[in-house]
């Protein structure tokens, strides 16, 4: 094993820098390992946290596994009742997304599901939004588009019990 190197509090923004950039470069996991290092050294850090809950959900295309609940856990740890909604939205949406991408059998409930789900996370931050502040709204009008525009994503049909002859 090879024991890991603590950076320093004055090493953060810069890091916290290079972990967008490794984002916007799609290479989700150096994101993720750089905020790691600086929740190890500040375990409340709201930007880290948000960065890694994003650097996570970046990587739901390579499949969901554990990383959905791992993003989903980290919400707990974030401060403010608007970003833990408005973020848990996000999580949720991007994992519909990514299991679209997955495609087969039994996807389209699944992913009606997972966007009703955002959709009510995006609701309630947009309740509690500051004002200037319409992302929830444009979150919450995408996963709408998506719905009414993909009859596939259906509700899944309610199931019924079978007649028995008597």
């Amino acid at each position: 094993m090879y024991p890991l190197k603590p950076i320093t509090k004055d090493a953060v923004p810069k890091a916290l820098e290079k972990a967008m950039r490794y984002r916007m470069l799609n290479e989700a996991r150096e994101a993720e390992s750089i905020c790691l290092d600086v929740l190890a050294i500040d375990p409340r850090h709201q930007e880290a946290l948000v960065t890694l809950i994003l650097a996570l959900t970046d990587q739901f295309k390579r499949g969901l596994g554990s990383t959905l609940d791992e993003a989903r856990a980290l919400l707990s740890r974030i401060e403010g009742e608007y970003e833990r909604a408005y973020f848990g939205g996000i999580v949720i949406e991007r994992a519909a997304k990514a299991k679209v991408d997955q495609g087969g059998p039994g996807v389209g409930p699944v992913v009606h599901a997972w966007l009703v789900e955002a959709m009510a996370s995006f609701e309630r931050a947009a309740r509690l939004r500051p004002a200037g502040n319409d992302d929830a709204i444009l979150r919450w009008n995408t996963c709408a588009r998506i719905l009414n525009g993909h009859g596939e994503f259906a509700p899944a049909p309610p199931e019924t019990q079978p007649d028995f002859l008597e």
